[in-house]
């Protein structure tokens, strides 16, 4: 169960009103967050059965606008305290004192079409971000350093173009990054993104569309063995933006080929790759003055199976929150090898509060392969398929408007007979994740 609550977490101050105000001139802003996080019974391999961390994630940007040009600057810092060896610490909980951001930003217009070109070091959200994504409950983000180019023309036509090296975040060796070293994070041509999305609003009625193609390339740098991925994924989604009173969907599928290594070393066969990935959605939004939106989510990504095809998706830089569940301690599922189904329910009894719930049977796409991000694995297959039953709930609370946000975020997963069976498995019962996080903006 949850442990107690370091002081710390009930008095922060400071962080971020954003700059989405696009006023000519210096915008500065800033965030903190100082988060709580605890888990009983871990649902990963090979950590501690109970184990609690503290994370603050503070960030600072820095935008300049004169005219059509942009320039924009953001330092992120995110450390950890009260890890031990057995504590799930990656960089995906530690990066300090790193410029994320570094760019320059120049708005024109082709005919009618308005078009922003980018270039520097920056971060990314792209359609519905399950592939390309700036983390948000992470303790770190995604960032990419390349060109960007932004197309919005009449008729609700818009488009993306990138070509990016996503940022490698520095050090990765366990004891410089538990002592929080800082090392500025790599990019280069060992891994390159490329890619975009072409979109049109309201093709039919309020149904819009969506389509998508990324490839990405990898390959080995000195003392950094990779499995050499070299991946095309592509896709589409169409999509009814919930309204009161209204039904409302989103189905997105991605196809993903290319080849991979069959593991990092250099002499590894490489195997030819066929995976995939669907998310489906069917809601309705009632009329309240919560106005509360009940929905059924359907989530299946590929795992591997026998026969000299490599089939676990890759989500790449995706987010995982949204859809599925929290990272930190739990990050325990994601979209590989997972078939997900349950409803939710999203609610807000104010202009302050906003309440997330859901519930979702999960079971393994392919027996053989290990249960999406946990690691745990029956070559055989004879512990069958089910994982569990998976409850999670968020509840966010404006305690200042736009200044400071409470938000406690909990999930309960039941094992099923694959968590209870399969040869490695963690023993331990139902696993209960919490935390707790302030957020303050300036």
């Amino acid at each position: 169960m949850l442990r107690a609550v370091p002081l710390a977490c009930l008095t922060l101050s400071a962080a971020t009103p954003a700059f989405a105000q696009q006023r000519e001139g210096l915008d500065l802003s800033a965030t903190t967050r100082l988060r709580y996080e605890a888990i009983d019974n871990q649902l990963r391999a090979g950590f501690d059965r109970s184990d609690m961390l503290v994370n603050l994630r503070t960030t600072l940007l820095a935008s300049y606008r004169e005219g059509p040009f942009t320039l924009t600057a953001e330092l992120w810092d995110s450390r950890v305290w009260g890890d031990d060896p057995g504590t799930p610490v990656t960089t995906g909980e530690v990066n300090t004192f790193e410029l994320v951001q570094a760019n320059a930003a120049w708005r024109t217009r082709i005919g009618k079409a308005r078009v922003t070109l980018q270039g520097g070091r920056f971060t990314l959200n792209i359609g519905s971000r399950r592939l390309v994504a700036a983390d948000d409950y992470r303790n770190t983000t995604n960032g990419y350093t390349g060109f960007r180019a932004d197309m919005a023309a009449p008729g609700g036509v818009s488009a993306t173009a990138i070509y990016v090296l996503p940022q490698q975040r520095r050090p990765d060796e366990n004891v410089a990054l538990r002592r929080g070293k800082v090392e500025w994070d790599h990019e280069g041509f060992d891994q390159v993104l490329w890619g975009g999305t072409l979109a049109k609003a309201k093709v039919i009625g309020p149904v819009s569309i969506e389509a998508s193609f990324f490839h990405l390339g990898e390959r080995d740098t000195p003392g950094r063995p990779t499995r050499d991925r070299s991946l095309d994924t592509w896709g589409g989604r169409v999509m009814r933006d919930p309204a009161a009173g209204k039904m409302d969907f989103e189905v997105e599928a991605f196809h993903q080929s290319g080849s991979i290594s069959a593991s990092a070393a250099g002499n590894a066969a490489r195997l030819p790759v066929s995976a995939s990935f669907v998310h489906a959605d069917l809601g309705y939004t009632l009329r309240d003055a919560w106005k509360t939106r009940l929905s059924l989510d359907v989530d299946r990504a590929s795992g591997d199976r026998p026969g000299g095809r490599f089939g676990r998706f890759d989500t790449l830089f995706g987010m995982r929150r949204a859809d599925l569940a929290p990272a930190g301690l739990y990050n325990a599922v994601g979209r590989a090898n997972l078939v997900s189904v349950g409803p939710r329910i999203e609610t807000a009894p104010s202009k302050r509060i906003d309440l997330t719930a859901t519930w979702h049977a999960m079971w393994l796409a392919a027996r053989a392969d290990s249960f999406s991000t946990t690691g745990i694995r029956d070559a055989s297959g004879r512990s069958g398929s089910f994982a569990g039953h998976q409850v999670d709930a968020r509840l966010r609370w404006w305690m200042l408007p736009e200044r400071l946000r409470f938000e406690w975020t909990g999930v309960v997963l039941a094992k099923g007979r694959f968590l209870r069976d399969a040869p490695n498995a963690p023993r331990g019962g139902t696993t209960v994740y919490n935390s707790l996080n302030l957020t303050a903006s300036f």
